[in-house]
């Protein structure tokens, strides 16, 4: 793996901050939105690979990691206004934006509010309320338990302090497929921020957004299509993320990662890499005439 440096920073909002880890000062700039159960953490493989030919970002949603903490009003609008001030803040211009797991509504809601700042859009295993995405959360047909349980209002709270370690071990062993993939020194970093107080409220107002904003995101794509190009990439989810990708976009492209499981990043960052930078050299080919 290449030996880049990361720089961490903090970008200070009207009412929150967010903590970023950037690494590259020459090319596009490329944005990096985690999921659940991460943080910035999951694409430090990734970035290294990436910085070569990009300035990169990844961020810290508001309420995950070392940005500010969450309040029990968050919602996937908050976090797209976020990223769109984070964009500003930095003189990022138009972004490549790339979005893990339950950031699909937050990465969507920036591309189509605000297009200027994004020049494509890459998902990870990805899906979206309102198409198909709610599924997930109904357990009597196969769906997981962990949807319901973060959106209830102090579950999380109850049941969760104290235990991260256990429970972030418990998901990555079933959510991962690469062998040694999460190590301790993921699952230390990952604990340190998880176990700050009110750390689970910004998973909680992403997945309480994902229970009821389906109507208002599918009422968003009619009326501001999602018009950027597309790189869906597919890992124990199958080609769930690029069947969700083609209900709200034209310009598609698929890359299957088999024997990846749901956490692409920290798995398969070389295979990964690949894939972002031959799917945005032709974005970039293509822009430029």
């Amino acid at each position: 793996m290449p030996t880049t440096d990361l720089h961490h920073g903090t970008t200070r909002l009207d009412d929150a901050e967010l903590h970023h880890v950037s690494a590259g000062d020459a090319g596009s700039p490329v944005l990096l939105v985690h999921g659940f159960p991460e943080t910035w953490w999951t694409f430090h493989r990734l970035l290294p690979l990436l910085a070569g030919r990009h300035r990169v970002v990844a961020v810290d949603l508001r309420g995950f990691g070392d940005s500010s903490p969450a309040d029990d009003e968050h919602t996937s609008a908050r976090a797209a206004d976020d990223l769109h001030r984070l964009v500003v803040e930095l003189g990022l211009g138009a972004v490549h934006l790339v979005g893990q797991d339950v950031a699909g509504a937050t990465v969507l809601r920036l591309a189509t509010g605000h297009p200027a700042d994004v020049r494509s859009l890459t998902a990870i295993e990805m899906g979206l309320p309102g198409f198909g995405l709610e599924a997930l959360a109904d357990v009597t047909h196969g769906g997981s338990w962990h949807i319901g349980a973060l959106a209830a209002p102090g579950v999380p709270e109850l049941l969760l302090p104290g235990r991260e370690r256990a429970f972030l071990a418990s998901w990555f062993g079933a959510m991962t497929a690469v062998p040694g993939a999460v190590t301790d020194d993921d699952l230390d970093e990952l604990v340190r921020t998880y176990a700050r107080p009110d750390a689970w409220r910004g998973a909680s107002g992403l997945y309480r957004s994902l229970l009821s904003e389906g109507d208002e995101l599918r009422a968003r794509v009619s009326t501001q299509p999602l018009r950027v190009p597309v790189l869906a990439v597919g890992g124990g989810g199958g080609a769930f993320t690029e069947q969700t990708m083609r209900q709200v976009a034209d310009d598609v492209t698929a890359v299957q990662l088999d024997g990846v499981g749901h956490h692409v990043a920290l798995e398969a960052p070389g295979r990964l890499a690949e894939a972002m930078l031959t799917f945005l050299r032709g974005v970039e080919a293509w822009a430029a005439g």
